[in-house]
């Protein structure tokens, strides 16, 4: 079985608030409101939709990628550095 862990934490207000009416609403202790949102979090970021970058055709390139430097001169200037 693992230990309880105690420490003291900062709740910013809106999560307080959360905590606040799981304990009113189910009749919870602190420590057992707090817990059940933990978990209920963690469920929840299982189920994200994987990012999928869109991408678009603009052409060619205007200025010449092929070296760095130049590029970066044309584009910020000669005295970016």
């Amino acid at each position: 079985m693992v230990p309880l862990m105690r420490t003291t934490i900062n709740l910013d207000p809106d999560v307080a608030a959360a905590v606040d009416r799981l304990r009113r609403t189910e009749k919870l202790g602190l420590s057992e409101a707090l817990n059940r949102l933990a978990r209920a979090g963690l469920t929840q970021a299982g189920r994200r939709t994987r990012f999928k970058q869109r991408t678009a055709d603009m052409g060619g390139f205007l200025v010449d990628v092929t070296n760095v430097q130049e590029a970066l001169d044309v584009a910020e200037g000669p005295l970016r550095r």
